[in-house]
């Protein structure tokens, strides 16, 4: 994957997460700074996810513990559980909001 491609790629994965923290019902703030995207809870919880173009991942950091997400067979998949980055997502928000949230590509 060229850096191009890699940018053009995980750009998306941005932007669809900032659509489905419009479109949740729950509580949800978001910032945005970069390349770096932190959403945060009532409770005051957060998670960011954040691009990191040298090694063409995405990361999250969560309650949960911290995830690297790497572009194979055209999804973002964790490197370590192969869980699927919105699936993923969507879990680790539900857990932080008390309430379901649900990201999709």
């Amino acid at each position: 994957m060229t850096d191009s491609e890699y940018l053009r790629l995980a750009e998306a994965v941005l932007t669809a997460v900032e659509q489905g923290v419009d479109e949740a019902e729950a509580d949800i703030e978001l910032e945005r700074s970069g390349n770096v995207l932190t959403l945060e809870f009532a409770n005051r919880s957060k998670i960011i996810v954040n691009l990191q173009p040298p090694m063409h991942e995405i990361w999250i950091a969560a309650k949960a513990g911290g995830f690297h997400f790497r572009y194979v067979d055209d999804e973002w998949r964790d490197t370590r559980s192969g869980a699927e980055f919105f699936s993923a997502l969507s879990d680790y928000a539900t857990q932080q909001a008390g309430e379901p949230v649900t990201f999709e590509a």
